[in-house]
């Protein structure tokens, strides 16, 4: 049987959606490919980067309250967030998302 990425701690509803548009549909697949690369599936599916969303997955994954994320390991994913938005950033390949998506959608093209 396979489990909802919203049976995972931290996890709601909305995260089914979001990351079935990353392709990633069950807890196991999660839980298989691992944060930091599902976490850049999100942002390359178009999925605003928000670092307490970021480790409320992580510390989900671990079976823990979002809110036990604290001092030192809190900076260390911190630095792992920023470079997941820096490669991204970097990838001039990768779709635009956000306001660039939608002025892309709309036929204006993307700012400069």
């Amino acid at each position: 049987m396979t489990a909802p990425v919203s049976s995972i701690r931290n996890l709601g509803p909305a995260s089914d959606a979001s990351f079935a548009r990353a392709g990633i549909h069950t807890a196991e697949q999660l839980r298989e490919i691992g944060p930091d690369a599902a976490y850049e599936m999100l942002l390359r599916a178009g999925s605003a980067p928000h670092f307490i969303g970021y480790y409320a997955m992580v510390m989900g994954l671990q079976g823990r309250p979002w809110n036990d994320c604290k001092g030192a390991e809190k900076t260390a994913l911190r630095a792992r967030f920023d470079a997941i938005k820096a490669r991204i950033a970097a990838d001039k390949s990768a779709p635009p998302s956000g306001i660039e998506r939608i002025l892309d959608e709309i036929g204006t093209g993307t700012r400069r």
